[in-house]
């Protein structure tokens, strides 16, 4: 039984963590949550990251069938998801002011916490990339979801103590450390795009 390659899981789950960007996306929530308990927040935030872990992962087992029932080329997917990544990065780098319902009362159910905040386009495309890569692998989705799972926990960790955070870090120090995950993820894009038009480029 062959051993698992950690570099390609850390490489993965690093990716992957970027994209949930629980920071980020900790600083949109807390205002929608704002009319609950720290508890009752606690128990909505636990619920939203198992609903969007099962979606994810429902994208990596079935992303490659449909992929194959929709007629759509991997490289096109993968120039797809760069584009996507390309759009969520610089909005990270270059916020611009958006009305939060930050008087949202009631309980945000799957949208738009689960989805899109955590279940995005981005993250759903990159799963469904990385599912169809791993097909050459010989663990198959083995790494894949490891690495699925450990970006997963890390996310949840921070967003169920997002209050404590906000504390530690304040709003500022939240906002720097988005912008910060995007410039990164800004030079993955483009690496995305890049492996794109070079596997587009190879099918002639």
């Amino acid at each position: 039984m062959m051993e698992l390659n950690w570099q390609v899981i850390f490489e993965i789950a690093i990716t992957l963590f970027l994209i949930f960007d629980p920071l980020g996306n900790a600083a949109v929530c807390l205002p929608m949550l704002g009319a609950f308990t720290p508890k009752q927040q606690r128990q909505i935030m636990l619920r939203e990251v198992v609903i969007a872990l099962g979606i994810i992962l429902l994208f990596t087992f079935l992303g490659d069938s449909l992929l194959g029932l929709l007629n759509i080329h991997h490289s096109t997917l993968r120039i797809a998801g760069g584009i996507i990544l390309l759009i969520i990065s610089m909005k990270m780098v270059f916020p611009q002011g958006n009305g939060a319902s930050s008087d949202l009362e009631k309980d945000p159910f799957i949208v738009p916490i689960a989805v899109p905040l955590l279940a995005g386009p981005s993250l759903l495309a990159a799963v469904m990339l990385y599912a169809a890569r791993s097909q050459e692998s010989p663990h198959g989705n083995a790494e894949l979801l490891t690495a699925i799972f450990l970006s997963w926990l890390v996310t949840s960790i921070i967003l169920l103590c997002a209050s404590s955070l906000t504390k530690i870090l304040g709003q500022r120090g939240l906002r720097a450390t988005e912008r910060l995950m995007g410039l990164i993820l800004i030079f993955m894009a483009v690496q995305m795009l890049e492996d794109g038009i070079r596997m587009f480029i190879e099918t002639f």
